[in-house]
C-alpha cells in the first residue's frame, strides 16, 4: 500500500507545540508520511524564531511559507490571509500532498484551509467546535475553517456536538481529546532541575508564568490592557514572586505588547525575566512545578493554554479579561478584569491559598482523553478519499417542524 502523504501546516510556536503529538504519530504510522509547512511567527525573529526547536524535535521542514505581517492592524491581518492563500497554494501545488492538516483558529490556518480545500485536497481540522466569545475573532475563523474542512478532530464532546449542529456528517467528526495531553501524560517536559538551570528560578519562592495576547476586536487597546498586569507583576516582585513573561502571538496589537514587555524587561526588576519563547518543553515544565505541593506556581494571562493545558498539571490559573470567555475550563481557573488590585488579589489566591491550590491539583480536566495523536493518524490513514470525502453534504434539511427548523 502506498503511503499517504499528509501536509501539516503550522503558523506559530504555541500551535506547533500542540501539533507535535500529531506529527509524531503520522511519522510513526507505517501507512503515512508527512510534509511539514512552517509559516507565520516561526519565520519571524521578532517573535522568537522556532525553526531550530522544530528541527531539534527531529522533524524535517519541507517548506518555509513566508506570510507578510506587521502585527500592527486588522488591515495587516486581512492582507496576510490573502498573501497566505497565494503562498500556501503554490507550495501545495509543488508538493502535491494527499491530505492536509490545519489547527485551531489562527488567521494563518484559515489561509491554509482556504488554499487546500479550493484545490480539492482533503483537509482535516483539529480543535474545531470550541468557543471563545470574548472579543477575539477566533470563533468566526474557527467555524469558517470547520465548514471548509473535510474531517474534524475535536478536543471534547461539546465541540463535537457543535460541529454536528452545523450540519457536518457524523462520520467526518472524531472526538480525540487535546493532543498536548499525549506529551503531558508521558512526562515529556523539563524537570525541576532543568527549570532551575535554564531559567535561574529559586523554587523556594513563588513562580508565575505570564502570557497576555491582544484581543483582536480591541487590538488598539492591547497596550492599555497589558498595563495593569505588568503593574501587578511588579508589585508581587517586590514581595519575592518570580515571573517569567513570554511574548504574545503575532496578532494585530501584538507589537504594542512586545514594546511594553521590552521596556519592562529593560527595567531589570528582580525576579522577572522576559522571554520571546520558552518552547513547549520548558513551558510545560514550569506548569508541572504545580504537581510538587511545596512549590507555589501559577499561570497568568489570557492564553488558551491557561485553560486547556493547566488542568493536566493541577496548576492554579488567572485568566485576565475577555479573550477566553465561553471556552471550556476546569475549576483551577479564576477570572479577573483589567485592574491591577484585582489581578494581585487573584494571583495571591492562586499562590498562597492552600485550599484553592489543593482544589486545582485535583480538579477534573475537561480535555483529558489521551492518545489523540495516534487516533488522528489512524483516521488519516484509513478514511476513504476521493469524491466521497471531497463532496460535503449538509445534514440539516431546513424543514419547519413545531416551529423549529430541523
Amino acid at each position: 500500500m502506498k503511503q499517504r502523504t499528509i501536509a501539516v501546516f503550522t503558523g506559530n510556536r504555541a500551535e506547533y507545540g500542540l501539533q507535535y503529538p500529531i506529527l509524531r504519530a503520522i511519522d510513526n504510522h507505517p501507512d503515512l508520511d508527512y510534509l511539514l509547512l512552517v509559516s507565520g511567527a516561526h519565520l519571524d525573529p521578532n517573535f522568537g524564531s522556532t525553526l531550530e526547536e522544530i528541527r531539534a524535535d527531529g522533524f524535517h521542514i519541507d517548506a518555509e511559507v513566508k506570510i507578510e505581517m506587521d502585527a500592527g492592524s486588522l488591515f495587516a491581518t486581512a492582507q496576510a490571509i490573502g498573501s497566505g492563500v497565494l503562498a500556501i497554494s503554490q507550495v501545495l501545488n509543488d508538493l502535491k500532498p494527499d491530505m492536509m492538516v490545519v489547527y485551531a483558529d489562527r488567521f494563518e490556518g484559515l489561509a491554509a484551509v482556504i488554499a487546500a480545500s479550493q484545490m480539492n485536497i482533503p483537509t482535516a481540522h483539529v480543535e474545531g467546535g470550541d468557543l471563545t466569545e470574548g472579543g477575539a475573532l477566533d470563533d468566526s475563523v474557527r467555524h469558517a475553517m470547520t465548514k471548509l474542512a473535510h474531517l474534524h478532530f475535536t478536543t471534547n464532546q461539546q465541540a463535537t456536538n457543535r460541529i454536528l449542529a452545523m450540519g457536518e456528517e457524523s462520520w467526518r467528526v472524531h472526538t480525540v481529546g487535546f493532543p498536548a495531553i499525549d506529551l503531558i501524560a508521558e512526562g515529556n517536559f523539563a524537570s525541576e532541575k532543568e527549570i532551575v538551570d535554564k531559567l535561574g528560578l529559586d523554587l523556594s519562592r513563588p513562580v508565575v508564568l505570564f502570557t497576555q495576547h491582544s484581543v483582536s476586536t480591541e487590538f488598539d487597546q492591547a497596550a492599555e490592557q497589558l498595563g495593569p498586569s505588568l503593574l501587578a507583576i511588579k508589585r508581587l516582585a517586590a514581595e519575592g514572586v518570580q515571573t517569567i513573561l513570554t511574548y504574545p502571538n503575532n496578532d494585530a496589537g501584538g507589537q504594542a505588547i512586545i514594546e511594553q514587555l521590552e521596556v519592562f524587561g529593560e527595567a531589570n526588576i528582580p525576579g522577572t525575566v522576559v522571554c520571546r519563547s520558552l518552547g513547549r518543553y520548558l513551558y510545560h515544565g514550569v506548569l508541572a512545578l504545580a504537581r510538587n505541593q511545596s512549590i507555589r506556581v501559577a499561570c497568568v494571562g489570557n492564553s488558551s493554554s491557561g485553560l486547556k493545558e493547566t488542568p493536566a498539571f493541577g496548576c492554579p490559573t488567572v485568566n485576565i479579561g475577555s479573550r477566553q470567555e465561553g471556552r471550556l475550563r476546569g475549576e483551577n481557573v479564576l477570572d479577573v478584569g483589567y485592574a491591577a488590585d484585582s489581578i494581585v488579589a487573584v494571583m495571591k489566591r492562586c499562590l498562597y491559598d492552600d485550599e484553592f491550590r489543593e482544589l486545582s491539583r485535583h480538579a477534573e480536566n475537561p480535555y483529558w482523553l489521551g492518545d489523540a495523536g495516534p487516533k488522528i493518524a489512524q483516521v488519516l490513514a484509513t478514511v476513504p478519499v476521493g469524491q466521497q470525502i471531497i463532496r460535503k453534504r449538509m445534514t440539516l434539511k431546513g424543514e419547519v417542524r413545531e416551529g423549529w427548523f430541523r
